[in-house]
């Protein structure tokens, strides 16, 4: 559809992505009211994040005289690898202008990168406390890292091509609804982990022994913490469009390109709302908890690889 009319899908895609860029941090904001509601309280502005980042990045930073540096760039490093990343992801019936084939593997890779240069920017401050926190988060990455590379793996036999875009923009909804329903929840699963959210960390709490990402930027603050917010809501973002666009592959119920971006962002919306309940409905897991649930992902994207190859892919 797009190869008759490569620059409306340009603008289409450009559209979105712009979107990203300025309404990420507005899933917070969401999130937080939801949470604010189910507790009877009136809670934070829901363009509080946006506010936040705005003061940070008029303040200075203190260091530790430990660090070598890295803790000061980390933050930017991070957000600039999940930028590029941002850069492969298609909107609505565009695909991306930057998409190639293999993309995925690069997509994986920097999402890996800026897990990685997060944690040396927390063992860079000398701090056992943040030491902690990153053995924490590299431990758990491993497993759902595995979970995602099962849920690659499907997109990819499903589809036939190693291109973000031609996984995400096709016409394959509903051929196997069972075996993506599997492979949606593992994602889902795996996206709570990745943004640090209830039941598998609390980016509120304040509890040591709880802590996990928390934990690896208490050392921050200004403008470093501002690109760290910003980073943690443009990831929530990126995935949660992963996630819509799994399920409903370039918006292809619908006429429109337009409308179909409308509705790919309102739905990403749609699943901040349902983090919100979920966290005001349930508790955080323990810790011996947490790998369970990440081998549940798991398993559940192998379910879906099976149901695929015994349905046949077609």
């Amino acid at each position: 559809m797009m190869e008759s009319f490569d620059l409306f899908g340009v603008l289409l895609w450009f559209t979105g992505f712009a979107a990203a860029l300025l309404l990420s941090p507005l899933l917070g904001g969401i999130i937080n009211k939801v949470k604010a509601f189910f507790a009877g309280r009136k809670g934070p502005r829901i363009l509080q994040l946006y506010y936040d980042i705005a003061k940070l990045l008029k303040k200075g930073s203190i260091r530790s005289t430990t660090s070598g540096g890295l803790v000061s760039v980390f933050p930017l490093l991070n957000v600039t690898a999940l930028l590029t990343a941002s850069l492969l992801l298609p909107f609505s019936f565009a695909v991306s202008p930057f998409s190639f084939e293999g993309d995925l593997l690069l997509f994986l890779y920097l999402l890996g990168f800026g897990r990685v240069i997060t944690t040396l920017g927390a063992l860079d401050t000398g701090s056992s406390f943040e030491g902690m926190g990153a053995s924490r988060e590299l431990q758990f990455s491993v497993l759902a890292e595995l979970a995602f590379l099962g849920i690659a793996a499907f997109l990819v036999i499903e589809t036939k091509t190693y291109t973000l875009s031609a996984m995400l923009t096709g016409s394959h909804a509903g051929l196997h609804i069972l075996a993506e329903l599997c492979a949606a929840f593992a994602l889902f699963i795996v996206l709570l982990v990745e943004s640090c959210r209830v039941p598998f960390d609390d980016p509120e709490t304040h509890l040591e022994l709880t802590m996990i990402h928390e934990a690896m930027v208490l050392d921050n603050g200004g403008p470093g913490l501002a690109f760290i917010h910003y980073g943690a809501g443009l990831k929530l973002w990126m995935l949660s469009t992963f996630l819509v666009s799994m399920v409903l592959p370039g918006c292809s119920f619908y006429a429109s390109p337009w409308i179909g971006l409308i509705l790919q962002i309102g739905s990403i919306f749609c699943v901040a709302v349902l983090i919100g309940i979920l966290e005001s409905t349930t508790a955080r897991y323990r810790f011996l908890k947490v790998p369970q649930m990440l081998l549940a992902a798991f398993a559940f994207s192998a379910v879906a690889l099976l149901l695929l190859i015994f349905q046949g892919v077609k």
